[in-house]
């Protein structure tokens, strides 16, 4: 009987045991919900603290109280892809246009005197690289300037036939054989898709896309089967002209991008034609990451990309940051490619510019096409 009974009570303390550690676990569970709960409400506090704050700081800005800062923000979000909206949220319309007014740029109407262009015709006694690179830095901005003595050796690779989803700068050049590459040209990059070019596509003298009327003020920027950088505009052309204009000018390669200073879109292709830069009123654009083309007197081509929107602590560059920048290497016609968070610049294997964006900042936006070195 004793041994029955000690077997029971044994059997009771166990049973006993496992409840107060079953309620210790479930007190300790539940001390660690409310730890969870209490740093959420902290992370979420702190969240709307943020964007409070930002938009107070957002309103203040944009105030008439500090013309300088207001001009810039709304020229510099007006060339952004998504952000655009946040001029519409403080300013009216009518307000927009008016700072676009005063921060505009003066057309540059000549076209592109081939005469001025005279490749291989270089009067340095320096040995020079086929391909060099210079490191350039600005107040706002840092960038590389590739300089590629052979015109002939840059080409525009692209994906087509046109996909969803475009393919990585890195990709790009690998996969065409080349050592370098550029972003260019105007695409949809709506949730970084980059598989559809916009405007008109010309690659090796193939027409890949060819709808002129898809935006308004689209100029095209490429190359001639004689090697001379042409920049176009092509703003009320219909497809039938432009493909005449292409079989005209010998167009071998080129992209469109888009010229629009508007409540919309603050867009400019345009820098140097024919020595003659151009003109600006106010500081002429906003602040953003940039890719320029350029060609000098002998032919050489200018790459030039640069960062911004907070990347290395920089805001970026504008439209007279590249105009000076192009000078400075002998540019005689010289045009903006793109900008934002497509810029990038890519050379043997690694990336010397990279996207803002912080997922892809040892890479590139996916892409439809760019402009590569041979």
């Amino acid at each position: 009987m004793s041994s029955n009974k000690s077997s029971t009570n044994n059997k009771t303390e166990k049973i006993v045991y496992v409840a107060d550690k079953y309620k210790v676990d479930e007190s300790a569970l539940s001390k660690a919900k409310r730890v969870i709960v209490r740093i959420g409400i902290v992370l979420i506090t702190f969240l709307i603290s943020v964007v409070i704050t930002l938009l107070i700081s957002l309103k203040m800005i944009c105030s008439n109280n500090f013309p300088s800062a207001q001009q810039m923000f709304v020229t510099t979000i007006l060339e952004t892809g998504q952000l655009k909206f946040l001029a519409s949220w403080f300013l009216s319309p009518e307000e927009i246009q008016k700072i676009v007014d005063f921060n505009s740029m003066r057309e540059l109407e000549a076209n592109v005197d081939t005469d001025l262009i005279q490749i291989g015709n270089d009067t340095s006694t320096e040995t020079q690289e086929d391909i060099e690179i210079v490191e350039v830095a600005g107040s706002t901005y840092t960038g590389t300037m590739m300089i590629v003595k052979d015109p002939s050796r840059i080409s525009l690779a692209t994906i087509y036939p046109w996909k969803e989803k475009g393919v990585t700068l890195d990709k790009l050049v690998k996969d065409n054989g080349a050592i370098a590459g550029v972003n260019g040209g105007l695409y949809d990059s709506t949730n970084n898709s980059g598989g559809k070019p916009y405007g008109v596509i010309v690659s090796n003298g193939e027409i890949q896309m060819n709808k002129p009327f898809e935006f308004t003020g689209l100029v095209l920027i490429g190359f001639t089967e004689n090697d001379i950088l042409q920049i176009i505009d092509i703003s009320g052309m219909s497809a039938k002209d432009v493909e005449e204009l292409i079989k005209d000018k010998k167009i071998r390669d080129a992209v469109t991008f888009q010229e629009e200073s508007s409540d919309v879109n603050n867009h400019f292709v345009q820098l140097i034609i024919n020595n003659e830069a151009r003109e600006m009123n106010g500081k002429g654009s906003g602040l953003n990451p940039r890719t320029a083309i350029g060609q000098r007197a002998d032919g050489s081509v200018l790459l030039f990309v640069t960062d911004g929107r907070g990347k290395n602590g920089h805001l970026g560059a504008s439209s007279g940051d590249l105009i000076s920048v192009m000078q400075e290497f002998g540019a005689v016609n010289a045009a903006n490619l793109d900008g934002g968070s497509s810029s990038c610049m890519y050379y043997k294997d690694k990336y010397l510019m990279t996207s803002v964006t912080f997922y892809y900042s040892n890479s590139s936006w996916y892409l439809p096409a760019g402009f590569i070195v041979k």
